[in-house]
C-alpha cells in the first residue's frame, strides 16, 4: 500500500493481496483522521458482504470469490468518544460465473486486493463527526 497527500485528500493504492478496509483504518489512524469519506475503483480476488436482517438484529455474510471487478465503492470513518474507528462500507462488484455476468454487492466487511484498488480518502473539516450506538438495530450511527 502506497498513499499520498494532495490537498485535503488522501490518495491510496493498494497492491496484490492487502486488505482494503483495515489498510483505511490503518491510515486513518497514523494520520489522526477521526472522521472521513471515501470511494475508490479496483479488481479484487475476495469480499465478504453483508446484509443487515432487521428481524434478527444481525448481518448475514456472503463472501465472493474470483476476478472481482470493485466497480462502487464508498464508505465513511468515524469515531467514538474513546477515539475507537469504524467504518461503514457499501461496495458493488461485477464478476463472471460460467457464461453469465454478474453483480454483487451490499455493506463490505473487507476485501482483498487482485491486482489493485485506488481509494480518494477525505477527512471531514473543520470538525468530526461521532458515533452513536443504536441499541435497537445494535449497531453505530453518525453523531452530529
Amino acid at each position: 500500500m502506497e498513499y499520498k497527500k494532495l490537498g485535503d485528500a488522501y490518495y491510496i493504492r493498494f497492491d496484490r493481496g492487502e486488505e482494503v478496509i483495515s489498510g483505511i483504518l490503518d491510515i486513518c489512524a497514523k494520520e489522526n483522521i477521526a472522521s472521513a469519506t471515501y470511494s475508490g475503483i479496483g479488481g479484487c480476488s475476495r469480499a465478504v458482504i453483508q446484509t443487515f436482517i432487521p428481524e434478527k438484529g444481525e448481518f448475514e455474510a456472503n463472501t465472493v470469490e474470483g476476478m472481482l471487478e470493485l466497480v462502487s465503492f464508498m464508505g465513511n470513518v468515524i469515531s467514538d468518544e474513546e477515539g475507537k474507528r469504524y467504518h461503514h462500507t457499501h461496495a458493488m462488484f461485477a464478476f463472471k460465473e460460467g457464461t453469465e455476468h454478474k453483480t454483487r454487492g451490499g455493506h463490505l466487511k473487507e476485501t482483498t486486493v487482485l491486482y489493485t484498488a485506488e481509494i480518494e480518502l477525505r477527512p471531514t473539516k473543520d470538525g468530526t463527526i461521532g458515533r452513536t450506538f443504536n441499541p435497537e438495530t445494535g449497531t453505530g450511527f453518525w453523531k452530529l
